[in-house]
């Protein structure tokens, strides 16, 4: 698409003063099919058409800012415009072009005025990718520009009129064609595209991406009025003359562009990491799975509505709008490039959302416990990471407990020495018996709750914690008084001997409540041992053999009697074996029920020779009393 060819370069090869030779090969040039390349940039580089807006406004205001650079007190005007038969026009008074740069700049693709130097310091520009212009051919089926240039003032307007089937024209122009320097640029909507190019779509689009630019923009639509799209100072940095006038503000500025009232909002100031902004706190629990999607401008141009990189994994709570001029775009311009820049940034939001969260704990306790009943998951995965935070939010963080609920502060105060569960079924199994007996108990079944309190003696020295297991339950049970114990040897002797084989010992205890008869208690330790000897009784002879030598000398599982329930007295006291074997078996697979813990084959092979068992002893009378009235009407 560039008119210049290299056989007038003396250094080409090409130039017939060059012969091709072995040392002096032929250079060809790559051709670019350029409808080729507006399906690659509509299909694959764009999510959506309506970046042509973008790129209108980028480019207008890169050139006002090259023009405040050649010219530091030039005017800046740029006007949008859309007519009632979809074609856009968009007006700046910014540097322009001269013929040369017209070819040079709007004609080769990858070619940036910005890259090359051509205009100054690149910082200052939001393009920087050489697109430019062509990327409206995804709604447009001619591009025609008009430029003078302000460096070259004696150099007359320039015309380049570009179609979608790759061929363009570049002439000059009467200088009453545009007198004074700056660039229109007219676009006609390409067939099926016409809904991008309505006046209406035209100036939503405009405010979406422009309203923070640092120039003034101005819409005007068919019926010639023509509005402001720009709407500057930002909200967050505008005076209020108090600070509820100011949340009320950010509250409304927030169900606008995200759909929801803030349960708060969070000050982004960070000069050194080139980010204004404010986060707004959700006023619901989201999960930690849900990829967040934020607001980010750079140098006032809406980048993106679905930056999803931009804060720490943990902070899923919040949802962020920023303005920034450090962070780089990607290819498309539609989301941030994953560097080291951009670590930085996010490693500096999330210093700055913990800061809030110790101001909310040092001078707003309320609201910080409005936040944290809703989103405490937040906290506790951040808290995993920091020893710091945890001690600070220790007095807040609510834990399920046997003692009910409670901060883990409030529980360390009454414990030295804490347990924790791995499950929730674990916890609400033991839970009111150790509530009974004195046992300080952590569910630890809940996300991150376990890794919390692991790291509770980091914070508190004089705290010992450690994980449930049977025998820390059973010693915290009432023991039998040996007299007792001895009378029920028998029937302990009978029930172990029933219970061997499942792996389960069995325990005489008195504890409360009354109306539990029977506790089945195991340890992860107690768990693996189990699942070992049931794959080693299933397995081949090969592992059979290697299964067989991972055997440990672990704890096993546990079925605490309770000596106070009158069930157990009773069933200790029947006189059959066969029956009290039948009635532990029972009571075994009912604590089991009661723990919620998966049934193995052998569990509900049990269950169901204890359940026949039990109702062919129940009918076991009435067959005989039928029996023998059968035998007294025979006689």
């Amino acid at each position: 698409m560039n008119p210049k060819t290299q056989a007038d370069d003396p250094q080409n090869p090409n130039n017939p003063e060059n012969p091709d030779t072995p040392e002096n090969p032929e250079v060809n040039t790559f051709q670019v099919d350029l409808r080729g390349l507006v399906d690659l940039l509509s299909h694959h580089l764009y999510s959506s058409p309506r970046v042509y807006v973008r790129e209108l406004l980028q480019n207008a205001v890169d050139a006002s800012t090259a023009r405040r650079g050649h010219d530091p007190d030039a005017p800046v005007r740029i006007r949008l415009s859309a007519a009632a038969d979809g074609a856009v026009t968009i007006e700046d008074s910014g540097i322009g072009l001269t013929a040369d740069e017209v070819h040079t700049l709007l004609a080769t693709i990858g070619r940036s005025s910005k890259r090359d130097g051509l205009e100054g310091a690149r910082r200052e520009f939001l393009g920087q990718f050489g697109i430019g212009l062509l990327a409206c051919f995804v709604v447009a089926r001619q591009i025609r520009v008009i430029s003078r240039s302000a460096r070259t003032p004696d150099a007359p307007p320039v015309e380049w009129l570009a179609t979608d089937d790759g061929s363009y024209t570049v002439r000059t122009l009467p200088d009453d064609a545009r007198p004074e320097p700056g660039t229109t640029v007219h676009l006609r909507p390409r067939p099926g595209a016409e809904e991008w190019t309505q006046a209406a779509r035209v100036e939503e689009l405009a405010r979406d991406f422009g309203s923070l630019l640092p120039y003034d923009v101005t819409f005007t639509g068919p019926d010639g009025d023509a509005r402001p799209v720009t709407d500057r100072p930002a909200v967050w940095d505008r005076q209020h003359p108090t600070p509820t006038a100011r949340r009320v503000a950010l509250a409304g500025h927030c169900a606008q562009t995200f759909g929801f009232s803030p349960l708060d909002s969070i000050d982004l100031d960070l000069p050194v990491a080139g980010v204004r902004g404010v986060a707004y706190v959700l006023p619901s629990a989201t999960s930690p799975a849900h990829r967040a999607a934020h607001r980010v401008y750079l140098k006032g141009m809406l980048l993106t509505d679905r930056a999803d990189n931009l804060l720490p994994d943990w902070a899923f709570f919040v949802r962020v709008v920023l303005d920034t001029d450090t962070l780089r775009p990607t290819a498309s311009r539609e989301n941030l490039y994953d560097d080291e820049t951009l670590d930085a940034v996010r490693e500096a939001l999330g210093v700055r959302i913990r800061e809030w969260l110790a101001e909310l704990a040092a001078g707003d306790p309320d609201r910080l416990a409005s936040f944290l009943a809703v989103h405490h998951l937040g906290v506790k995965s951040l808290a995993r990471h920091d020893a710091d935070l945890l001690e600070l939010m220790l007095p807040w963080l609510p834990f399920e407990t046997s003692d009910g609920r409670l901060t883990l502060d409030e529980f360390a105060r009454t414990h030295s020495e804490v347990h924790f569960t791995r499950t929730v079924e674990e916890f609400r199994q033991v839970a009111p018996i150790a509530a009974a007996h004195g046992l300080g108990v952590v569910n630890g079944g809940y996300t991150y709750d376990a890794e919390l309190v692991e790291l509770l003696p980091q914070v508190r020295r004089d705290v010992k914690v450690s994980e449930l297991d049977a025998g820390a339950v059973t010693a915290h049970l009432d023991p039998v008084a040996p007299q007792q114990e001895l009378a029920f040897a028998s029937f302990l002797a009978t029930a172990r001997t029933r219970l061997d084989p499942l792996g389960c010992d069995v325990v005489l205890r008195g504890f409360q409540p009354v109306t539990v008869p029977a506790l089945f208690l195991d340890d992860r330790q107690a768990r693996h041992e189990r699942d070992r000897a049931d794959a080693e009784a299933n397995a081949d002879s090969l592992w059979t053999g290697i299964l067989g030598a991972l055997r440990g000398s672990v704890p096993r599982a546990r079925l605490v009697l309770n000596h106070n329930n009158p069930l157990v007295r009773k069933i200790a006291a029947i006189p059959d074996a066969d029956l009290a074997g039948t009635a532990v078996e029972s009571l075994y697979g009912q604590a089991l029920l009661m723990s919620q813990r998966p049934l193995r084959p052998a569990d509900t092979s049990l269950l169901n020779r204890a359940f026949l068992g039990l109702l062919e002893w129940a009918t076991h009378p009435i067959a005989n009393a039928a029996e023998a009235e059968k035998k007294e009407d025979g006689q």
